[in-house]
């Protein structure tokens, strides 16, 4: 387990900013109840077996005492490096997208099981969209009872979204609760 170098956290940054833009600022200095110090820090990132990590400074302390090998995880396992170096979020890290999101994206009961099951989402199953949401945005969606389901790309605007097509896709899938089930071994 070590900190991020320069290269590591400009792409966990990019990919993180993607998804709640200034929001970020609130995510880095968030401060950690937990520990034993008073205060307990803030909250930080570190990477082990090409996963990033996201944890309290004190829980991190505390890891040092385990050596590499036997360290599972430590945190939120927000996203993982690819072999080509490119970085992914999982499907752990909704929580922290959810509670920091810019664009939302909400879904009509009837659409929540395809989007679910790895599908993209289509006009027809859209409930709400926020106003300002460009094609290409990060979006996390949610259920019409606000709960979050996955996340994904903007395939088009909120405006290009009302003159669209039932059929035409608004969101692409990226990541979604389902996961849990499906990839059960990967996680």
């Amino acid at each position: 387990m070590r900190p991020l170098d320069e290269k590591e956290t400009t792409a966990v940054f990019e990919k993180l900013f993607k998804f709640t833009g200034p929001n970020l600022k609130h995510i880095v200095e968030r401060p950690a109840t937990e520990g034993p110090e008073d205060g307990g820090g803030r909250y930080c990132f570190r990477l082990h077996k090409n996963r990033v990590f996201y944890a309290s400074e004190s829980l991190v302390r505390r890891a040092t005492n385990i050596s590499r090998d036997r360290l599972a995880s430590i945190g939120t396992c927000i996203g993982k490096f690819t072999k080509g170096g490119s970085f992914r979020l999982t499907v752990q890290s909704l929580d922290l997208l959810a509670a920091h999101a810019r664009h939302k994206v909400w879904l009509k009961p009837t659409s929540e099981q395809s989007f679910l099951f790895g599908n993209p989402v289509l006009k027809g199953g859209l409930g709400r969209i926020t106003e300002n949401t460009k094609a290409g945005d990060g979006v996390v969606v949610f259920s019409m009872s606000d709960l979050p389901l996955g996340f994904g790309v903007a395939a088009r605007s909120a405006q290009d979204c009302r003159k669209a097509e039932v059929k035409s896709i608004v969101v692409n899938h990226q990541s979604d609760i389902g996961e849990y089930l499906r990839m059960s071994d990967d996680i």
